[in-house]
């Protein structure tokens, strides 16, 4: 029944062209031209014939001979679209190229040339369909229509040469009025694919130059940004000096967070959301960057507002974007409520997430809060009642149980609920990394051996695993020089890592080696500071005999995590008293 559908289906097409050829001259160019017999009509049938009998060349010769006789375009098309499912680009190429020759006027031969000659590489022959392209568009598109060109040689291999033939392409555009920007620009961003930086950010000035109100070209300066170039900032800057431009100021603001210039992108989204209609993203930025800032106060003022602009019209359902904003505002005032120590405030926005994908997690930060709170077997209670839907969910309720249990030092049940995970997902190696850790934490050093050595095998490369294993061997004062091996490994695969050099210095500490442990723990604490790394700095300062220098450097660490376990043992250990 199947075959008979189409066939009847291709019969009707058939019956289709064959009336048409038989329309009075005037009603059609291709019909006037159409010479569509019983002959031409069989060729036609059994060129269908072969494309559905996956005999692609044999299809594409019919169809291509069908179309040369009949000068009909859509035969020619035919032809190029059975080449093309049959990933014969060469083939298409010899159709499209016939099309156009037979068919000089046609647009969508041209389009179809243009297009094969980019997907084969073959950028160097793509001018003149270019230019064809760009000249049969109509004014009022023909800014777009330039505007796309990027789009098209995305994917080309050799960007330089592509960026030759669009400049080429574009050249009679560049002082056309309406149209040089859109020109300019493209130039640019073809310049800027091929990394010729210095290029891409002359043709953004020339844009600019030649329309100061333009946003185009700050948009290109913006994408420059990426490649750390002050001249294009510089741009971006002189432009939002005169313009109020909040999607601009918004996309600068993404790329000075993504720099980490807090500041500055906070200053972009302040002077948005001061302005008119700023929209519910920006006041969700805002918040969440004054949170990040530690501004709780104006955080919270923004998320608020953010929550009222967002809030759908009674009855309808929020969009998908505005659900996931929703959640973020929500979890970022249960942080905040939670730093008042606002425990029930923050149970509140939490319980408000009901995203399907979000809803687990904001159970399970629920249950932290209880463990917080010192309520861990609530927080158990609240876990074991969530239903998970998939394998993932599953791993993310045993992992969220296994930290409460090993925040609240009960390291036993927690070890023994990591082994249930690794039975569970016994080729996660994170899990079983996690599992000698609390190994490890119950003196258990053969078993945390054993399993760090399984992570190694697995993953070869692992830094963390040879850097926990060398750094455990050390703390316990065993086979030193096999730790400083296995640490000195961890580093060859994460150079310049801070807690792999903090344990350098400790291996280096523990053999007695106090100078060269003093000089790799300083280095390790400039290039992160971090409490533990300042407990192991201020003992070997401590056994150097320098207490003043060693307390200072405590401080520091208490300073940045007061209740980071390895500072606290150790000043108990010393009994030193900060």
């Amino acid at each position: 029944m199947l075959r008979l559908n189409r066939f009847s289906l291709l019969v009707a097409l058939l019956l289709s062209l064959s009336a048409a050829a038989q329309m009075p001259a005037g009603k059609s160019s291709a019909a006037a031209r159409s010479t569509l017999n019983s002959a031409l009509f069989y060729q036609i049938l059994l060129g269908e014939i072969n494309a559905r009998a996956d005999d692609p060349a044999s299809a594409h010769a019919l169809l291509l001979d069908a179309a040369r006789k009949s000068f009909d375009a859509g035969l020619y098309q035919r032809a190029v679209e059975v080449a093309l499912q049959a990933r014969s680009g060469e083939s298409a190429l010899a159709a499209a190229r016939a099309w156009r020759h037979a068919l000089p006027n046609s647009r969508a031969a041209n389009q179809f040339l243009l297009q094969i000659l980019i997907g084969l590489n073959r950028i160097g022959e793509t001018l003149e369909p270019l230019k064809r392209e760009i000249a049969a568009t109509e004014a009022p598109g023909k800014a777009a229509a330039i505007a796309a060109i990027p789009r098209y040689y995305a994917r080309a291999s050799d960007k330089p040469l592509a960026s030759r033939t669009v400049e080429q392409a574009l050249a009679q555009y560049l002082s056309q009025p309406g149209l040089g920007v859109s020109a300019w620009v493209a130039i640019g961003r073809m310049h800027l694919a091929a990394g010729q930086v210095d290029d891409a950010l002359q043709a953004a000035r020339k844009a600019s130059l030649l329309d100061a109100d333009a946003q185009a070209p700050v948009w290109l300066a913006l994408a420059l940004l990426a490649t750390h170039s002050a001249q294009a900032e510089a741009l971006v800057q002189q432009f939002l000096g005169a313009h109020t431009a909040p999607e601009l100021r918004m996309e600068y603001a993404r790329v000075l967070i993504n720099s980490q210039r807090h500041q500055e992108a906070l200053a972009q989204l302040e002077s948005v959301t001061a302005g008119p209609n700023p929209g519910t993203q920006a006041w969700l930025m805002t918040g969440m960057l004054q949170l990040k800032l530690e501004q709780p106060q104006a955080a919270e003022k923004s998320l608020k507002r953010f929550l009222e602009l967002a809030a759908p019209p009674a009855g309808a359902a929020a969009q998908a974007g505005s659900a996931r904003g929703f959640t973020q505002a929500y979890e970022a005032l249960a942080q905040i409520a939670e730093q008042k120590k606002d425990y029930q405030a923050a149970d509140d926005w939490l319980q408000r997430i009901d995203r399907g994908e979000d809803k687990l997690s904001a159970q399970l930060q629920r249950a932290a809060l209880l463990a917080r709170q010192g309520k861990i077997d609530a927080a158990r209670q609240l876990i074991a009642t969530q239903q998970p839907h998939s394998a993932q969910d599953e791993r993310l309720k045993m992992t969220a149980e296994i930290d409460l249990l090993r925040d609240a030092k009960r390291y036993r049940e927690a070890y023994q609920l990591l082994v249930q995970a690794s039975t569970h997902f016994p080729d996660d190696m994170d899990l079983l990394y996690d599992q000698a850790m609390m190994a490890e934490k119950l003196n258990q050093l053969q078993e945390m051996e054993d399993l760090l050595r399984r992570v190694i095998a697995a993953r070869p490369e692992s830094a963390h695993a040879y850097n926990a294993l060398g750094y455990a061997l050390a703390d316990h004062g065993l086979r030193l020089d096999e730790a400083r091996q296995l640490v000195l490994q961890a580093l060859s695969f994460a150079p310049g890592d801070a807690f792999i050099s903090d344990s350098l210095g400790w291996v280096e500490f523990r053999s007695g080696n106090l100078s060269l442990a003093k000089s790799i723990l300083e280095r390790a604490l400039q290039l992160r500071a971090d409490a533990e790394i300042a407990a192991h700095l201020g003992e070997v300062l401590w056994r150097m005999a320098q207490p003043e220098a060693a307390i200072k450097v405590w401080q520091q660490g208490w300073q940045i995590n007061a209740s980071n376990e390895t500072l606290l043992e150790t000043l108990k250990r010393l009994q030193v008293k900060l």
